[in-house]
Order: structure tokens, then C-alpha cells, then sequence
């Protein structure tokens, strides 16, 4: 079997992340929070410079590849609608590798437990818009 992936649902679930991102961690949303929790500043996010924005893009391509690759054996599998796969499919690789990856790496870092949940939430938001967009777009 030939894994068949619509490189334009790829491109419009990194760019539903990064929409995600944006918003969540935004001073009007969540960013206050996370800022305070990371004891993070405007200035140390300056000196950052422009890398962990194309990190942040890179890997939110990889990421939405990846989901459109398994959602598509999901949908082989199953039957089901594209959507629904894409959908099911951005919810457990959520559960199984984003949350449980960051529970892990906050108990060992010995992160607050609020900075915690609200990644995880922003993983779960994130993934849920990506499959959407895979879902969306289709085959």
C-alpha cells in the first residue's frame, strides 16, 4: 500500500499550529501565564533571536506529516471518513506522545504543574486544528 498525503492539508495544519502557538502563548490569552511560569522575559525572547521560531515551524511541519501519514493508514484501516480518521488520529498521537512527552519531561524538570497543563493544553488545541485542517483539505 501507497501512503497517500495531501502536501496542502500538510502546509494548513502547520500553519493551524503555529495559529495555535500564536494565540495560546499570546499576552491576551495565556502568555502572562506561561511568561511568568518559564520566568521568561521580553527581552531574554529577543535574544533568542529567530531560531526557536523556525524550530517552532519545522517541527510543526514534521508533526502535521506525520499525522496526515497515520491518519491515512487510519482511514485505510478503518473505513471511517477522512475527517473522522484525521480527527481520532490527532487525538491519540496527542495522548500517546505529546502529553505523556511533556508530563515526563515537567516531572524532570521539576515544572510546576500549572506550566505542565497548559502546554499540554496547547498541544491538545494544536493537534486537534491540525487534524482538522488534514481532515478538512482530505486526500
Amino acid at each position: 500500500m501507497e501512503v497517500e498525503i495531501n502536501m496542502v492539508g500538510v502546509l494548513a495544519a502547520a500553519a493551524a499550529s503555529m495559529v495555535v502557538g500564536s494565540l495560546w502563548y499570546s499576552k491576551a490569552v495565556f502568555g502572562k501565564t506561561w511568561m511568568s511560569l518559564t520566568k521568561m522575559d521580553e527581552k531574554k525572547m529577543r535574544e533568542g533571536g529567530w531560531m526557536p521560531m523556525f524550530i517552532a515551524v519545522v517541527t510543526s511541519l514534521l508533526t502535521a506529516y506525520v499525522l496526515a501519514h497515520v491518519a491515512y493508514l487510519s482511514y485505510q484501516f478503518f473505513g471511517n471518513s477522512f475527517m473522522n480518521a484525521a480527527m481520532s488520529t490527532a487525538f491519540w498521537l496527542w495522548l500517546g506522545v505529546a502529553a505523556t512527552t511533556l508530563v515526563v519531561h515537567g516531572a524532570f524538570e521539576q515544572r510546576s504543574r500549572k506550566l505542565t497543563v497548559l502546554n499540554v493544553g496547547n498541544q491538545l488545541v494544536a493537534f486537534l486544528a491540525m487534524g482538522a485542517a488534514i481532515g478538512w483539505v482530505g486526500l
